[in-house]
């Protein structure tokens, strides 16, 4: 069964209860919901998409494309209403960030003035779960980025992803792996 609009802005919700970790959706209660809209920009511009995608789901026409203008004007995230995503989206500075994905997996941190997009093709990036995206960084093209991966501040993400890798660079290269301790030379 669907998490529906509450169930998946809880799982957003909480992580920005104690920012870095992942907080249990369920100690978002109504209350703690509103104080944290309150506070962080950034969640009420996730809770417009939330908002958006139900009524483009629900083939509700005008009210995505509104919205998705009003998060672009008002919070500066270009966020592609349609996209499948899921909880747990924290986006910490949506201001300059583009996000026009074919899909990304839950609990997926995009920091500051991130793009992920199109290429050379018509063609998204897949971004799987757990997946933490630096600042300035750049996802673009039919690619896939694996679960537990990380994409370092400034790196352009032109090719595939390993699952729990870490990429840097311009264009982007494996730096290290899940098994590795160490840093490896990419020169």
């Amino acid at each position: 069964m669907a998490k529906g609009v509450w169930g998946v802005f809880r799982e957003d919700a909480s992580r920005w209860i104690i920012q870095g970790t992942l907080t249990p959706a369920s100690q978002v209660t109504f209350f703690r919901a509103i104080a944290l809209l309150y506070r962080y920009r950034a969640l009420r511009a996730t809770l417009l998409f939330r908002i958006g995608g139900w009524f483009h789901r629900n083939h509700v026409p005008l009210i995505p494309g509104i919205l998705q203008r009003r998060i672009a004007s008002v919070y500066g995230l270009e966020i592609e209403i349609g996209a499948q995503i899921g909880g747990g989206l924290y986006i910490a500075h949506p201001v300059g960030t583009v996000i026009a994905p074919k899909r990304i997996g839950e609990n997926c941190s995009i920091i500051s003035c991130v793009t992920i997009g199109m290429r050379n093709e018509w063609e998204f990036p897949t971004i799987g779960d757990n997946v933490f995206i630096g600042a300035g960084a750049r996802v673009l093209g039919g690619l896939t980025v694996g679960n537990d991966a990380v994409v370092g501040a400034n790196a352009v993400v032109i090719d595939d992803v390993p699952a729990g890798a870490t990429m840097v660079g311009i264009p982007a290269k494996v730096v290290r792996r899940p098994a590795d301790l160490s840093i490896k030379d990419t020169a």
